[in-house]
């Protein structure tokens, strides 16, 4: 490891397991002071263990104000800016349009949208002039999906709000940029089938529209991660980049 991230403080939420794991690991090595979020003590307590390097899991629910509010009270007990702020919080569900309840809005709008302005928002006091945020989109930002119109819905949401924050902060020098990946093989996006043979079927169909001609690893995802937290993207702003195999660049 190179230690880029070297007397860093990065927060990533989201990141007992997948690609907010693998980015909290990455940066972990690379020197940061990493604090995490997960809703299960249990499995943010394996992360935490997984993470090693001093890191901080913080139990909280993204969707919920007073839990954002415990995560950076948590942070300011042990430092006085952050550094890097990942705003990776999220998920969806398979619900055709004739479907979608109320309940599949609100918790996915709430989690996506809801979960990443008041992070953000929140964060600023703490933020360093000059500070790297990064937000968490998806290869849904640009083409649809069968059955997965409000998650698809979210994450241009969150594109946009990238764009759109950049020009609020550009008095303080934060860069806003945005992490898109394609199909990442991870718990979350394997969760998405019922049994075994709709799990083979779901890897299947996923890889068939990735030119790469397979699915993401976590640590592909980690390694932009890692470069926009770096001083190495010191021009970078507003941008969307795609980890996604090519899936939507034909």
């Amino acid at each position: 490891m190179t230690k880029r991230l070297i007397d860093k403080v990065a927060v990533i939420t989201g990141g007992t397991t997948g690609i907010g794991l693998a980015v909290a690991q990455r940066f972990a090595a690379e020197g940061a002071s990493v604090f995490i979020t997960g809703r299960r003590q249990a499995e943010l307590d394996t992360a935490v263990a997984s993470i090693g390097h001093g890191a901080v899991g913080v139990r909280a629910d993204m969707s919920l104000l007073a839990d954002i509010d415990r995560l950076f009270d948590a942070v300011q007990q042990k430092h006085a800016q952050i550094d890097v702020l990942m705003a990776n919080a999220g998920g969806g569900t398979f619900a055709p349009l004739g479907a979608i309840t109320e309940e599949d809005y609100e918790r996915t709008f709430g989690t996506n949208v809801k979960g990443t302005i008041f992070t953000v928002q929140k964060a600023l006091p703490l933020l360093k002039d000059g500070a790297s945020i990064i937000l968490t989109g998806s290869s849904t930002t640009i083409k649809g999906t069968a059955a997965f119109s409000i998650y698809s819905a979210t994450k241009a949401a969150v594109r946009n709000l990238a764009r759109s924050w950049m020009l609020d902060l550009k008095d303080r020098g934060i860069r806003v940029n945005v992490i898109s990946p394609g199909p990442i093989e991870t718990p979350g996006l394997l969760g998405l089938a019922a049994d075994a043979e709709q799990e083979r079927e779901l890897r299947a169909g996923l890889s068939a529209a990735v030119p790469l001609g397979r699915l993401g690893r976590p640590e592909e995802v980690a390694n932009m991660a890692l470069f926009l937290a770096s001083d190495e993207s010191s021009f970078v702003n507003g941008a969307e980049l795609f980890v996604d195999g090519g899936e939507v660049q034909f």
